[in-house]
């Protein structure tokens, strides 16, 4: 059958030059006459499969020396206690609560220390990100910088000073342009814009490895993990593959900053149709809209459904919203061509027309 155009978020589509060369090579690796899923993670082979998309993630993401990368297990939300298991040092740490990841990230750090509540736009349904306060004296402030579910996204960044700044980038990372030095660390799941589900990467600056609580597993204390190189037990080897090939195409696509140039034209092409549409609306608030996950409804839940359904059959797929909220939401992440998202504000347009 014809390849769809698959709008979910997450797990989400792949490049299709990525998929192509995993079919390829899914069998037998190059000359080892084996699948990279067979491989001992400690053989020479898969080691310069790992060592190859490391070296590339700290290219394409700018990563800059005084900074670990690791590739881990547990998605963002083992990082959720991971973060102030190693960082809280049994103070206090701010938290921005914008959307529904954001909230469970304070309250499963609020098992391991006392968090602060910075700005909060859970009133507001998560709509827009909220007016914040920062306390000079705590130990981390940590934001969600893109939205998955509520449609959101941090166009600027907090001013922590001399607080480090932690960052789940899990649906918007490689996007956009981030200056890393900005960060003491980076987290994002793999499964919306790098790679299959099971990994979760992790940039974290040097100065702050060797602070995990004494309760801390050893697999969630990135100081241990950094001594190991990501290895003290089997790694996700398959995932970590998929994301270095997926590095060697955004590099081929001019890099991050080729993208994000891309992933805003879509943008603009999409939220351009919902604020002159007159059945379909944007749930975010523009100044805070996300550029990757597009949330909209058209105000009874009965058109909605319709829509979802009709969109499918016409090769449109996974366009409903998440179950917390409802409606629709496109998730239209690096690997989404513009022609996807020109095919779905075309079917827009006809549903429209259809249903005045």
């Amino acid at each position: 059958m014809d390849r769809v155009y698959n709008f979910a978020p997450g797990p989400s589509m792949l490049p299709l030059p990525v998929l192509e060369q995993v079919q390829r090579e899914l069998l037998c690796y190059g000359g080892t006459g084996m699948s990279v899923m067979e491989m001992s993670h400690r053989s020479k082979m898969y080691l310069e499969i790992f060592e190859q998309a490391k070296a590339d993630f700290r290219d394409v993401m700018g990563v800059p020396e005084g900074y670990t990368v690791l590739f881990l297990q547990g998605g963002a939300t083992a990082m959720f206690a991971a973060t102030a298991m190693n960082l809280m040092q049994g103070g206090s740490a701010d938290y921005v609560d914008s959307g529904n990841f954001a909230h469970n990230a304070l309250v499963e750090a609020g098992k391991y220390g006392t968090v602060r509540v910075a700005g909060s736009s859970r009133e507001q349904n998560y709509t827009r990100i909220p007016d914040y306060t920062l306390d000079p004296g705590a130990s981390y402030v940590h934001i969600t910088t893109n939205n998955t579910i509520y449609g959101t996204r941090w166009s600027t960044l907090p001013d922590t000073g001399s607080v480090p700044l932690v960052a789940d980038m899990s649906s918007n990372i490689l996007s956009e342009v981030y200056d890393v030095s900005r960060f003491g660390l980076i987290y994002a799941g793999a499964q919306k814009n790098v790679a299959p589900a099971g990994l979760v990467i992790v940039v974290v600056r040097d100065d702050l490895l060797g602070h995990a609580l004494p309760i801390t597993p050893k697999v969630m204390d990135f100081k241990i993990m950094a001594e190991k190189d990501s290895m003290l037990n089997t790694p996700n080897c398959f995932g970590i593959y998929v994301a270095g090939l997926v590095f060697q195409w955004i590099r081929r696509q001019g890099g991050v900053a080729a993208l994000e140039k891309v992933n805003i034209e879509k943008a603009a092409l999409l939220y351009g149709f919902l604020d002159e549409s007159r059945l379909f609306r944007g749930t975010a608030e523009k100044r805070d809209r996300s550029r990757m996950n597009v949330t909209f409804v058209t105000g009874d839940p009965d058109t909605d459904a319709r829509f979802v359904k009709e969109a499918a059959a016409h090769g449109l797929v996974n366009v409903k919203g998440h179950r917390i909220v409802g409606g629709m939401r496109a998730s239209i992440y690096n690997a989404m061509p513009i022609e996807g998202v020109r095919a779905l504000v075309e079917f827009m347009k006809d549903f429209e027309a259809k249903n005045k």
